[in-house]
């Protein structure tokens, strides 16, 4: 019972953080129609969500244990209620720096807890594996809902109303109710003996584990999964909108397949993992993803979707292309898994930290040059530069998978 709920609270704050971290591709489309600015210009909020994740995570990663993973936890999301309780009374392009700043903050203390109380609850890597799953799964279900969510809000009216803020009220709500659940969750601290003697020596301790070969592949391979995610996610709904000339409200929900086909694959690899290796399953669906780009993106070519009326009308490429969150999406849970297996329990905090760290500079990195390539060339071009990544991917998948072999020996020969 007490896992359970445990399980609840944990589930409930990726929820609402999945809704609001992956809104940011919504609001840049919104800033652009509502406040007349730039490509380039929108996509700075991309930089104001994950840059401040990073930092925040360098920063506060060591330090959480120490406060403890509930109160940490509480922290992070009553400061989100009150900046969603904000934003609407404000209606500036300004006032969303902020809430993006506040919630990359605010998620780099929450994702953090999360994966270290995973660690705790997970007495093997099996289960380890299976809850992470579950609750990254969870993750995306709350950002599929997220289009649907900001959709119903914006419509298909003028442009330049600014209605749809009242949206951050809602949010305020859902965040509130995981508030709660947090609240009455029988989350532990970690015990005293099995932390670092100081906070400048845990600090220290989680800047030596980036020194590690096998940690510093893992940290590549994650910025580069991150930097593809987060450039297709960010700007496919104003791909819909911009590319295939798709109403604004279609052109959300049409994302939202992109969502909804990361959280099936990561089902659907739970599944096949029962049955083949982890480096098997990654490599296929990388090569997945790349033919995926190259067949779908010729076909977006001369569209011109401005007559659709609901996501039933669009062009046939336009439900093809965000198909490749089904290929792209076992490869950020896996390697998390894998990595965070094989340290100690009392690590895997610092071993977070540095996660979120490089996870939200691949993420910045990849919406802010594709927004800037968006602007500059076409949609599609800037579409096909996920093939540079995804190649990248290919080869430091490949050394990781050689490392953990290597790590993997190195254990059984000590023993």
């Amino acid at each position: 019972m007490n896992l359970l709920r445990i399980i609840i609270g944990l589930a409930c704050s990726y929820f609402v953080f999945a809704i609001l971290l992956n809104s940011v591709g919504t609001v840049i489309l919104q800033a652009i129609n509502s406040f007349d600015i730039t490509k380039t210009h929108a996509s700075v909020l991309e930089g104001y969500k994950d840059l401040s994740i990073a930092v925040f995570s360098f920063v506060v990663a060591s330090f959480i244990p120490r406060v403890g993973y509930k109160f940490a936890m509480l922290v992070a999301l009553g400061a989100v209620t009150l900046i969603c309780l904000v934003v609407p009374s404000i209606a500036q392009f300004y006032v969303f720096k902020l809430l993006f700043a506040v919630i990359g903050c605010s998620f780099a203390i929450m994702k953090i807890s999360v994966y270290s109380v995973i660690g705790q609850v997970a007495n093997n890597a099996n289960k380890h594996s299976a809850l992470l799953n579950t609750i990254e799964g969870i993750f995306m279900v709350g950002v599929l809902s997220g289009y649907w969510v900001f959709s119903s809000f914006i419509g298909s009216g003028n442009d330049s109303d600014t209605s749809w803020l009242n949206v951050y009220y809602l949010l305020a709500g859902l965040v509130g109710i995981a508030f709660i659940s947090v609240l009455f969750s029988p989350i532990q601290s970690p015990q005293k003996e099995t932390l670092p003697s100081s906070q400048w020596r845990a600090f220290l301790d989680m800047l030596a584990l980036a020194y590690k070969p096998l940690v510093l592949i893992f940290i590549i391979s994650a910025f580069l999964y991150v930097l593809i995610e987060q450039g297709v996610g960010t700007w496919l709904p104003t791909f819909n909108n911009q590319v295939l000339k798709l109403p604004v409200d279609v052109s959300i929900q049409l994302a939202s397949i992109f969502a909804g086909a990361l959280a099936i694959g990561r089902l659907v690899a739970g599944q096949l993992l029962r049955f083949i290796g982890w480096y098997s399953l990654l490599i296929g669906c990388l090569v997945a993803m790349a033919g995926l780009v190259l067949l779908v993106l010729p076909l977006t070519h001369n569209i011109d979707g401005s007559q659709v009326q609901s996501v039933f009308d669009v062009p046939f490429a336009a439900y093809m292309l965000p198909l490749i969150g089904f290929f792209m999406a076992p490869l950020y849970p896996l390697l998390n898994s894998v990595m965070l297996s094989a340290l100690a329990a009392h690590q895997q905090a610092a071993m977070t930290g540095l996660i979120v760290v490089f996870s939200a500079l691949g993420g910045t990195t990849g919406s802010i040059l594709t927004g800037f390539i968006f602007d500059r060339f076409s949609g599609q071009h800037a579409f096909y530069l996920t093939l540079v990544p995804i190649c990248l991917l290919l080869a430091s998948v490949t050394l990781f998978k050689k490392m953990t072999l290597d790590v993997s020996a190195k254990k059984v020969k000590e023993s």
